[in-house]
């Protein structure tokens, strides 16, 4: 389906529902559970977490322009924040002219951690569990015989030694597990506890944590970008002062981790409404992006921009652990996250990794540019000020009426707003 969706922001709702509806194959139901009112059945909500009293709604809206690899996708993000779908669009919109994102992903191999404490020779414990690497490994695959049918299981394991801790000295064995379209930490955690008398049989010690790792470092999703600088054309600002400027910006963020800490935030900006929309476990991706980007020691950005030697391309990158799945989990329950999955046409977890982190590099671009030319807050507040209009009691009639007064007098806030409310 194509992704390009001219004069798209300035339908209604009901009109992009209606474009989204002819370009895709979704079914009714699935329509419905894109924007249908009780799309989420409270039967469906009480099953899937505590102690439910109701559900909490987010916006909808599709990030057009995407071209990854060659192929369209129209991506559906739930997020509250203004300004996110609208700059990822437009950059996307930018760097399809380029030819697109080039994206890739590495095997969805997930750690699972077993703890062993109390070893009296934690060198000795080591060794052993490495001569029973097979037994182990076997015993971890008969927990999950159609994973192994799928061509997934536990590959391998690691162990590794922390002599001086404030409990003494720990072994920690992990378990590399592959897989496939899960996200995996059912599957890995169940592995982990299946392992644990085991492994005190081997090492003598006790097992106390058994669980995966959310710095999923082996299972990488990457993105680059190279854009003719004669597309970067800005209002006044020439396409190669723009480049100059973004990587004069994101340059910061390589060496002061309180400005990339605010960095990594923007490309997550994009990254998790994404994650949301599908059901994926976004604070579980949130935490594996920023450890990776600490592993350094140093906490730093999680892109790169650079300039090539004759100055023409503006070169952009960003490669992170990306951990989601399109099977199991709210993916499967949530009947908006299952239609959204339909929407995107992925058909694997990594190539939904691969969707996840071109829209956060589109996001990253997008706030680069805002940063180093105009500021961040002209573009931001002017899609704020919807926002801020009904915040001041407009309605339906007049919502329209307070946005224009607001950017016509170039004070776009809650209080001009009452003002214009008070005198209308």
């Amino acid at each position: 389906m194509p992704s390009e969706l001219p004069n798209f922001k300035n339908k209604s709702p009901q009109q992009r529902l209606d474009i989204i509806i002819e370009n895709s194959n979704l079914t009714k139901n699935e329509i419905t559970a894109l924007s249908g009112p009780n799309s989420l059945p409270i039967e469906t909500a009480d099953g899937m977490v505590e102690n439910v009293i109701g559900k909490f709604e987010l916006p909808l809206g599709i990030a057009t322009n995407f071209l990854i690899n060659g192929k369209d996708y129209l991506i559906p993000m739930a997020v509250e924040e203004p300004s996110i779908i609208a700059a990822a669009s437009h950059m996307a919109k930018i760097i399809r002219k380029a030819g697109g994102f080039r994206t890739s992903s590495a095997e969805p191999i997930m750690r699972a951690q077993i703890q062993i404490l109390y070893v009296s020779d934690p060198n000795k414990a080591k060794q052993r569990i490495l001569d029973a690497a097979r037994e182990l490994i076997e015993l971890a695959n008969s927990k999950d015989t159609t994973l192994i049918k799928l061509g997934g299981g536990c590959k391998g394991l690691e162990v590794q030694i922390f002599e001086n801790t404030p409990i003494g000295s720990m072994v920690i064995l992990h378990l590399l597990v592959d897989v496939r379209d899960a996200m995996g930490a059912n599957i890995v955690n169940t592995m982990a506890e299946a392992l644990a008398p085991t492994v005190e049989k081997i090492t003598g010690g006790k097992v106390r944590l058994r669980i995966l790792s959310n710095l999923a470092d082996l299972r990488l999703a990457k993105v680059e970008v190279q854009v003719p600088i004669n597309l970067l054309k800005y209002k006044h600002f020439s396409g190669l002062e723009v480049a100059s400027r973004i990587i004069e910006t994101a340059t910061l963020a390589e060496v002061d981790p309180y400005r990339a800490a605010t960095h990594n935030k923007g490309i997550m900006n994009g990254i998790d409404p994404v994650a949301l929309a599908t059901g994926n476990d976004w604070r579980a991706i949130e935490a594996g992006a920023h450890a990776w980007a600490a592993q350094s020691g140093h906490y730093k950005s999680l892109s790169k921009w650079r300039l090539d030697a004759c100055k023409k391309n503006l070169s952009g990158s960003l490669e992170m652990p990306v951990a989601v799945g399109i099977v199991g989990g709210a993916t499967k329950t949530h009947p908006t996250a299952r239609a959204c999955v339909k929407l995107l046409g992925v058909k694997s977890a990594g190539e939904l990794a691969q969707i996840l982190v071109a829209v956060g590099l589109a996001q990253n671009m997008a706030a680069l540019r805002a940063l180093a030319t105009e500021g961040i807050q002209k573009g931001h507040m002017a899609l704020h000020a919807k926002n801020i209009a009904i915040a001041a009691g407009a309605t339906d009639k007049n919502i329209k009426a307070v946005m224009q007064y607001m950017l016509a007098t170039s004070d776009i806030s809650l209080d001009n707003a009452i003002l214009f409310l008070a005198k209308a």
